[in-house]
């Protein structure tokens, strides 16, 4: 992977918030993350189905729905802080610096337009790209995301493409404008093994080529250990660990990180695949102090009644447990 060399984008005590019912009742999606990515560098992002990851994606490009709304905190890209932007700075941001690739690829492609109209649109909109040279330019990043015979492909319509080509178109046109930065939410959630492969490695190719940084929303941490430089794991709208992927792997600190390392299927194991108890807490009715402790094994007292603080380690990892904090006052 390409060498950091700056910090790209930095998240500091961000809170977001939904609000339904007439005003009555509040959601709290995202409470309170922090986390720094460099140049170049590839984040996890990784958690269960309802954690808050996909809401602090569309926070970051600024894209809540009507009913979210961004509380406070500060959202630092390229040494710009996103918050104090207006609508119309953010959508020159949006497509040129960054990208975004969803997990459903015919939620990105309109079925009226063509391959060659969609992925232009950015480098037309955001560089000024025309003619002629728009058009070498969609036969590039076709080529480069290996669909075959580009300039036959780029005058069809995104219903005579495969699923796992659709993917590929997505990414090329998040990779139209040029960006630093490309969010991918669960990318290959829709596609089979086999196809998932391939275009993971072909990410990372784009990026060892682009240089272009990536946050990788995924459940699945066999992902992360192939994709990732870092991860962050969320859970209840909050980022309870993050570290370096190899400190995360081999040291995992928060009991909810080791659940999710201990249900990775392994081969050659034949003992019954490990399940984490109950299910993840509705974000409007939140339990009393750490919110996994209804889940967790080792949960005490003091972890039902008081919220845990964020403990840093001196490798770069970060834990938001009491555990953790026993464990940095011992040594």
């Amino acid at each position: 992977m390409v060498t950091a060399t700056k910090t790209l984008l930095k998240v500091t005590d961000l809170y977001a918030q939904f609000t339904g019912f007439g005003g009555t009742r509040v959601v709290r999606a995202i409470d309170g993350i922090n986390f720094t990515l460099d140049q170049g560098e590839t984040m996890g992002l990784v958690g269960e189905s309802g954690c808050g990851k996909t809401t602090t994606c569309h926070a970051i490009f600024r894209l809540l729905p009507p009913a979210g709304d961004i509380v406070s905190g500060s959202i630092e890209f390229d040494g710009q802080d996103l918050m104090q932007l207006s609508d119309s700075e953010m959508r020159s941001i949006r497509g040129r610096d960054m990208g975004m690739i969803l997990q459903d690829p015919m939620a990105s492609l309109d079925p009226l337009f063509t391959i060659m109209d969609q992925v232009a649109e950015p480098a037309h909109h955001h560089r000024g790209v025309r003619g002629g040279s728009l058009r070498e330019r969609v036969v590039e990043l076709l080529r480069s995301v290996r669909i075959p015979s580009p300039e036959i492909r780029m005058r069809e319509f995104p219903h005579q493409m495969s699923g796992g080509m659709r993917q590929r178109i997505v990414g090329a046109i998040s990779l139209s404008g040029g960006p630093k930065l490309i969010v991918a939410d669960e990318p290959t959630t829709n596609l089979d093994v086999t196809i998932q492969l391939q275009y993971l490695n072909l990410l990372r190719d784009l990026q060892q080529e682009t240089g272009v940084s990536l946050v990788f929303v995924t459940h699945n941490l066999g992902i992360v250990a192939k994709m990732c430089d870092k991860v962050a794991v969320m859970y209840a709208g909050k980022i309870v660990e993050q570290g370096s992927v190899r400190n995360i792997y081999n040291n995992p600190r928060h009991p909810y990180t080791q659940a999710l390392i201990q249900s990775i299927p392994r081969l050659g194991n034949k003992d019954p695949l490990y399940v984490i108890p109950g299910q993840p807490p509705n974000l409007a009715e939140l339990p009393t102090g750490c919110a996994f402790h209804p889940r967790c094994p080792f949960a005490t007292e003091k972890c039902i009644n008081e919220e845990p603080p964020y403990v840093s380690f001196g490798d770069g990892q970060e834990s938001k447990c009491w555990l953790s904090v026993e464990e940095a006052k011992n040594g």
